[in-house]
């Protein structure tokens, strides 16, 4: 479920302003999603310039996007580190997200955890006092009817994410189904965390709890950056 609100303008100061941390010989992580995606187009103008740097990319969607921006690419088995990952949020409170409306979440978490900065990029509309946005769970196919159960005993209204423009569910890049789990305001995004990380069958969830380093939030004056 792609979330929407926020200008063009706003996601392009966001995601360009993220994009000047990165330095010549820096491993990024290139993350998914519109405001993810002017970052990308940021980082090929560099490397035009003469900028040498390697991505890793997130999606499909991602690494689609920096081919035509020209930024070679590599990947974690063949990187020595991952200096930073630059990646969108459908909603943070703090250093903590909720990711998952491009279904990408699984292979983004691995990225950004394993990168020794995070750095968000987002739009007014993202930010939240405290976390309510319905959490992503990617689920293996034999699953769903398990983790459905196990989500609605944590208290979760969980519905299975149906495709746009096709019939049939949503598939993530890695063959598996999402389940969007709506748990109301999230008081503790730790604990609920750790309770969806340990349910049999689910793949990887949308909470990135702690993970932000900075937020560069997109304004009609410019960028807010945020450090934690």
């Amino acid at each position: 479920m792609k979330t929407t609100g926020g200008s063009d303008a706003e996601k392009r100061a966001a995601g360009e302003s993220a994009a000047e941390a990165v330095e010549d010989g820096t491993v990024v992580g290139l993350g998914t999603g519109s405001t993810a995606a002017h970052a990308i187009r940021a980082i090929g103008r560099k490397v035009d310039s003469g900028l040498d740097v390697r991505g890793i990319p997130t999606s499909f969607q991602s690494r689609e996007l920096a081919k035509e921006a020209a930024i070679p690419l590599t990947s974690l088995d063949e990187a020595n580190a991952v200096h930073l990952a630059i990646d969108g949020a459908d909603q943070f409170s703090g250093p903590h997200l909720v990711k998952g409306g491009g279904a990408a979440h699984a292979r983004e978490k691995i990225v950004d955890a394993a990168a020794n900065r995070l750095l968000v990029v987002a739009d007014p509309s993202k930010a939240a006092g405290q976390l309510d946005h319905p959490i992503p769970v990617e689920v293996l196919p034999d699953a769903r009817t398990t983790v459905v159960d196990d989500v609605r005993a944590l208290g979760g209204s969980p519905s299975l994410r149906t495709a746009e423009r096709k019939d049939g569910p949503v598939v993530t890049d890695n063959g598996n189904l999402v389940l969007d789990c709506d748990f109301g305001e999230i008081a503790n995004p730790a604990e609920l965390a750790d309770d969806l990380s340990g349910l049999p069958g689910a793949v990887e969830h949308g909470l990135f709890v702690g993970m932000a380093d900075e937020v560069h939030v997109g304004t009609d004056d410019g960028v807010d950056v945020k450090r934690f």
